[in-house]
């Protein structure tokens, strides 16, 4: 894309950057109210075919994906235009998603302000290391990466970590705010499923609501790994890190079928909330549609997003990413070298 196209990008999606009331509560009762439900129909179902449940709970685990898609955008301040109701609405939701507000905000917004940027990672981002890093690095920080990158570690065992623990602490330095919407969700979640397992018996409250929580958990590691990680990314050092460009060439769009998009809440179009996270998620198609320069960026679908489970490391030198295999290719080709007449 043109340096030129990328400075006026900006410019041409702002007047894309004010919620609509109508739509934004039309998605809290087509998202909120089908979540509920489903949840109860799973419940009921438990008496006649756990299969049933579980059928069930993948469908609520979809529309509790798109709950925390709403939560997000209350982060950014984009679903509402009162702050305060953004702010009630994003507790609430972060109750029914495991998050708190602040502390999942601020590490998000860093993660904006830094995404691509290979000096300024670690916060709200996958772990990611450049193949010099990973070739440099400790016996153990390679038993460590190499762990947290396996698939199983990531998308089953992830879930847990990020929602049931990191989630419910304090980060370090956080202001009173922060802290007391923390406790104040931390409080909720308790009280909710206090309330849940007096009522229906902490069993039957396991077995519907694990498996909601562990595939909408999974779903949602995998989605915003997708959306930074795919073979020809961007990533640059800081002196040469550009923030459009970061946006739509580091952020994928991630082309789903419509069903998948409706229940993703349009995050898919991963490339124009980057560029402009004050886009309500249900613009964003809009903004792409209607906005030729990005209609140009990295785009993935179902079947080559898989592709990216064997992407481990930033190849610096290639401008991609890779797998493990590169490091032996790379290896062999220098020994070759290395043995190969003058």
């Amino acid at each position: 894309m043109h340096e030129q196209n990328l400075r006026t990008l900006r410019k041409l999606v702002t007047p894309y950057e004010k919620s609509d009331l109508q739509k934004s509560i039309c998605q809290i009762m087509n998202t909120l109210v089908p979540f509920f439900l489903l949840w109860c129909l799973a419940y009921k179902y438990l008496s006649i075919s756990y299969i049933l449940t579980l059928a069930i709970s993948v469908v609520a685990a979809g529309f509790l994906v798109r709950t925390f898609i709403i939560f997000h955008d209350c982060c950014h301040y984009s679903f509402f235009k009162n702050r305060k109701a953004n702010r009630i609405l994003g507790t609430i939701t972060g109750i029914l998603t495991l998050h708190s507000l602040d502390h999942w905000s601020h590490d998000h917004s860093v993660h904006h302000a830094t995404s691509s940027n290979l000096d300024k990672r670690g916060t709200g981002d996958i772990w990611v290391l450049t193949v010099e890093e990973y070739k440099e690095a400790s016996t153990k920080t390679k038993i460590m990466y190499r762990l947290y990158r396996n698939p199983v570690v990531m998308f089953i065992i992830g879930p847990i970590y990020v929602f049931g623990v990191t989630n419910r602490f304090n980060r370090k330095g956080a202001k009173r705010k922060e802290r007391v919407n923390t406790y104040v969700t931390n409080l909720g979640i308790v009280a909710l499923a206090a309330l849940l397992c007096w009522t229906i018996g902490w069993q039957n409250f396991l077995l519907v609501q694990v498996p909601i929580f562990m595939i909408s958990g999974s779903l949602g590691i995998w989605i915003f790994y997708i959306q930074h990680t795919f073979e020809d990314s961007y990533f640059e050092e800081d002196e040469h890190w550009e923030y459009v460009k970061a946006a739509v060439e580091g952020s994928s769009f991630y082309k789903l079928p419509k069903v998948l998009q409706w229940l993703t809440g349009n995050i898919g179009f991963h490339h124009v909330h980057h560029l402009s996270p004050r886009i309500p998620n249900y613009k964003l198609e809009k903004v792409h549609n209607n906005t030729e320069q990005l209609q140009n960026v990295p785009t993935i679908t179902l079947t080559t997003s898989l592709k990216s489970l064997k992407f481990r490391l930033w190849d610096e030198e290639g401008k991609q990413f890779v797998g493990f295999s590169h490091l032996k290719k790379a290896s062999k080709s220098q020994v070759s070298a290395r043995l190969r007449p003058d």
